[in-house]
């Protein structure tokens, strides 16, 4: 370690020009990171749906129609011609109109009402488009200036083209927001007016070259696009506190600022080393999840986390006494200085703390599985176009969606059973297929170009139409009995579409919610049995932080709102991560303490030393999840920094509050299961100060 922190120090300025050239490097390598905007990607390859687009893609050469078109003022004509305008767009592989489904030279007067009114009403023609993947915001551009300001366009295609404009926007209007008031928090408990602007310089680099390495994988999800960058931040700027701290310690006994900085390094190397592992290990638990996108997030994190404690045992020092004159010549009194007496008062209100724990702990945590949950991207912010136009499309043809269902070729009538069976689905407005719309004639004696609407060499494709949203009981429902009314006929059938790949995604991130959790638990089980060496304090720091997890995640069933579930899911091994750390810092201090202090004493000693701490990180990690929940808006984002922001504030509280009458209460077991617990014992002549 000598050797190591010797090394560091005296080569500081190749150090620093290495992180800075790596910073560089990485900030280019980021242009040529793609993201992926579609959540059906990250499926397993055995899910359904996946299986199923494999198929449409590899024998129909298409995709499933994931955009509407509405345009006014039309007559049939040149709702017609329209038609083949925008199927002349660049990056529009196939649309569907009236004109599929009915003959137009037959009086609409004439025709299938229902049947009509899905595509034409009151002089509005409503085209069902079909926008090929990576091509979705050119594409929306092109078909807005093809239908002018006038019309509409939503889809799951418009969202994603909608969020590909805004998401770096976004991010960046969140570290827009954080940065200035965690800065605040900074200059308000650290030292320098400076330090913090070293804070934000060594996680910074760390960030950018977390980003540009994420290059090897080729691409990152729009969620880890838009959290990662500002979760690292805020769960890594403790690190950074730490070593500064410890280098200010060691400089009051040593004149030689390089000797106190190889102390510092020294002495933060394990500790911070510890603190970055329980977060870590708590990131890891989503590359576990079979939808992938927690391994995709969960990867981006501990890759981020680990860079950032790299860059804070090297890079911090070096720039540190690089800087050292203008530390000296910035220092200045701490702004808020330690709040006398608020240890003890915060030891007087632990019963009735612990009480109300106990008394929501139960609802609370029944009630977190319970909420009204969204799995999809959510719903569109109404302040936005794309919000706007949903809502006018839904207003004139109600909503819809589309589920395309494969079955075996060859056998004609299971086809046409199938067919009219289907129909009769609730909530299913129109089935397409060989069977129901051209009937008996041969398919060799028609035009290849209309067969090829429904037939490849081994699939038969039937396109349902529903008057549901994407989401939700009634599309499930639908998907469900499309399936069943399948399996009835055939041994082998697949079903794709929002509603159906949105079921699969229900189904998969449903699975994952008990092993992805569990392995969180396991993982920082583990690691605090290996720090405390203990069998009591890991349970009593696991329930403190779980308990507030659950009280978070409940809220949205008492309140009767809808949670996003995959923010519901990440938040559970997030929360848990970034968040255990408090109750490590007041555990370790309660041990330190409790050799030479009675219990009641080292609990109230233990607080009033880590209380600012504690509420600095928190507040630092809170204002993070504003700044997501403030800006982003994509409901899935936002959703999940507010679950952050009011699970940070609820880890801190119960820290604060319900943790030290859980040390209290189970201090006399503490010192017998705990590994050279070396606690004071009471003597007949000392009497601990009630």
């Amino acid at each position: 370690m000598d050797k190591l922190t010797k090394a560091i120090t005296g080569h500081r300025r190749a150090v620093i020009a290495v992180f800075l050239v790596l910073a560089v490097v990485s900030a280019v390598l980021m242009l040529g990171v793609s993201v992926n905007y579609n959540l059906t990607d990250y499926l397993p390859p055995d899910a359904e749906s996946t299986v199923a687009l494999g198929i449409l893609n590899d024998e129909f050469g298409t995709g499933i129609p994931n955009t509407r078109v509405m345009v006014s003022g039309l007559t049939l004509t040149e709702a017609e011609e329209l038609k083949g305008e925008i199927a002349a767009v660049d990056g529009v592989t196939g649309v569907m109109w009236l004109d599929d489904v009915e003959d137009l030279d037959t009086p609409v007067e004439l025709m299938d009402r229902a049947t009509v009114e899905q595509y034409w009403r009151d002089g509005a023609a409503l085209y069902q488009v079909t926008i090929a993947e990576g091509q979705e915001s050119g594409t929306v551009d092109a078909l807005y200036e093809l239908i002018g300001d006038g019309a509409a366009i939503s889809g799951d295609a418009a969202n994603t083209a909608h969020i590909q404009k805004r998401v770096v926007t976004e991010v960046l209007s969140a570290a827009a927001m954080a940065v200035p008031i965690i800065v605040l928090l900074l200059l308000l408990t650290t030292t320098s007016w400076v330090a913090p602007l070293l804070f934000l310089a060594s996680i910074g680099v760390a960030i950018l070259i977390n980003m540009g390495t994420n290059i090897v994988f080729g691409e990152i999800s729009f969620i880890t696009q838009s959290v990662s960058p500002i979760m690292q931040l805020a769960v890594s700027l403790d690190y950074a506190i730490f070593l500064l701290n410890s280098f200010e310690r060691h400089r009051q006994e040593t004149e030689d600022v390089e000797l106190a900085m190889r102390l510092a390094i020294k002495e933060s190397f394990s500790s911070i080393a510890a603190s970055a592992a329980t977060t870590v290990f708590g990131f890891m638990a989503l590359m576990f999840m079979r939808f992938e996108i927690g391994a995709d997030l969960g990867m981006n994190l501990v890759k981020g986390v680990i860079l950032s404690y790299v860059s804070v045992v090297v890079f911090l020092p070096c720039l540190s006494l690089a800087c050292v004159k203008l530390l000296d010549k910035t220092h200045h009194r701490r702004i808020i200085p330690e709040l006398r007496g608020l240890g003890r008062g915060l030891v007087k209100i632990r019963v009735p703390a612990l009480i109300l724990v106990l008394l929501l702990v139960i609802p609370c945590y029944l009630g977190q599985s319970r909420a009204s949950f969204v799995y999809g991207m959510g719903v569109p912010d109404p302040e936005l176009r794309y919000g706007q136009d949903t809502e006018r499309i839904n207003d004139t043809f109600g909503q819809s969606t589309s589920v395309v269902l494969f079955v075996p070729r060859g056998d004609p009538g299971a086809e046409a059973e199938l067919s009219a069976e289907l129909s009769q689905i609730d909530n299913v407005t129109s089935v397409m297929s060989y069977a129901a719309t051209v009937g008996e004639v041969p398919p060799e004696t028609l035009d290849e170009a209309i067969v090829s609407n429904f037939y490849s060499d081994n699939y038969a494709r039937i396109v349902l139409s529903a008057d549901t949203a994407n989401e939700g009981d009634e599309a499930f429902a639908v998907v469900e009995a499309v399936r069943s009314a399948a399996a009835k006929y055939y041994d082998v059938s697949y079903t794709c579409g929002e509603s159906a790949n949105l079921y699969d995604v229900r189904e998969v991130v449903t699975e994952d919610t008990g092993l992805v959790n569990g392995i969180a638990v396991l993982f920082i089980l583990l690691t605090l049995l290996v720090t405390f060496r203990s069998l009591t304090l890991p349970f009593i720091l696991l329930f403190a932080i779980e308990s507030a997890i659950w009280i978070n995640l409940s809220t949205a069933y008492f309140t009767g709102n809808t949670l996003v579930y995959i923010g519901y899911l990440v938040i559970n091994t997030v929360q848990l991560g970034a968040t255990i750390d408090y109750a490590i810092l007041i555990t370790d201090g309660y041990l330190v303490n409790r050799r030479t202090m009675l219990k009641r004493e080292a609990v109230v000693n233990t607080l009033q030393k880590n209380f600012l701490s504690v509420l600095t990180s928190g507040l630092i990690l809170s204002t993070a999840g504003l700044g997501l929940n403030f800006t982003s808006s994509m409901q899935v984002v936002s959703e999940l920094g507010l679950l952050l922001s009011r699970g940070t504030l609820l880890s801190m509280a119960m820290v604060l509050l319900a943790l030290p009458a859980l040390l209290l209460i189970f201090d006399p077991l503490t010192a017998r299961l705990t590994l050279k617990a070396g606690f004071l014992k009471k003597t007949d002549k000392e009497v601990e100060v009630k």
